[in-house]
């Protein structure tokens, strides 16, 4: 056995980066730049926001999609962050959230569109999604770090590449599961791909691709924390400087507070998703 050469998959990832970095370093450093310089400024718009105006915008979005108890609940969370001190990381965590999950759902759907029609794309896309969720979270890091440095940027990055096969696969799983009657009836009206796309397919799978949305949007806060070790900023690094540290009181805050995004994240779409269901079965 010892006598088998190494396959040299090290060198070989190594190259390939080398290659990216040398061809495309400097237009990654000035998206970079960029990006990171947006996503400060939206940081301090919405620092310059009162707290209480944002507060009311979540209990609002609350009762409009589960009713006045999660409202209630939330404007109760949200208002302990904020009596915590912790207002500013709270804000810098959504805003990666948001724009990781948005980013992840941009190009998640129409790839899980693509495979829901297309049997061939999806046996190639099966494989790829399996890799990229078995892979520690962790090792997203690394390229990241790569590509981008350190800050916001790569966390953004790596949370998408980690959040994005839920999105995917839940599209997939939505489209493949209208009834192939539903199909033949669109089709013997003449409809168009299109048409059958936006007016058949995509409405009854709707609620399957909301719960795709949701897992994405709770991965993305799982990973925002987790990149805190790249200068992601946030409530994650609270929780890493408070493991560093040991402050277990202050650890407890942040995470406390991250748990109270997480449900508050977590409530929302389920109901958003549960009144898509409704509005199914109502049809």
């Amino acid at each position: 056995m010892n006598s088998i050469p190494k396959f040299p998959l090290a060198q070989i990832i190594d190259q390939i980066v080398a290659w990216l970095k040398s061809n495309f370093g400097q237009a990654l450093h000035s998206f970079s730049r960029g990006f990171s310089e947006g996503i400060e400024t939206l940081a301090e718009r919405l620092l310059m926001v009162p707290w209480w105006v944002i507060i009311l915008i979540f209990a609002f979005l609350a009762w409009r999609a589960k009713g006045w108890r999660l409202a209630i609940g939330t404007i109760i969370g949200l208002y302990f962050i904020y009596n915590l001190k912790l207002w500013a990381p709270f804000i810098d965590t959504l805003i990666l959230v948001i724009i990781s999950a948005v980013v992840s759902i941009v190009f998640g759907v129409p790839l899980g569109i693509i495979a829901g029609r297309s049997r061939g794309f999806h046996t190639i896309l099966t494989p790829i999604l399996d890799f990229m969720q078995t892979m520690p979270s962790f090792v997203y890091l690394i390229p990241a770090l790569l590509f981008f440095s350190i800050g916001k940027v790569p966390a953004v990055f790596a949370t998408v590449i980690f959040a994005m096969p839920p999105a995917i696969r839940f599209t997939d799983l939505g489209i493949r599961q209208v009834p192939v009657d539903l199909v033949e009836v669109g089709e013997a009206f003449g409809s168009t791909p299109g048409q059958l796309l936006f007016k058949v397919q995509l409405p009854v799978a709707l609620p399957t691709i909301m719960a795709g949305i949701n897992q994405t949007m709770m991965l993305s806060l799982s990973m925002v924390v987790i990149a805190a070790m790249i200068g992601a900023g946030g409530l994650g690094a609270g929780v890493l400087e408070a493991i560093s540290q040991l402050k277990i009181g202050m650890g407890f805050e942040y995470g406390v507070a991250v748990v109270i995004l997480a449900i508050i994240l977590d409530r929302l779409f389920q109901g958003i998703g549960r009144s898509f269901r409704t509005d199914d079965n109502n049809n």
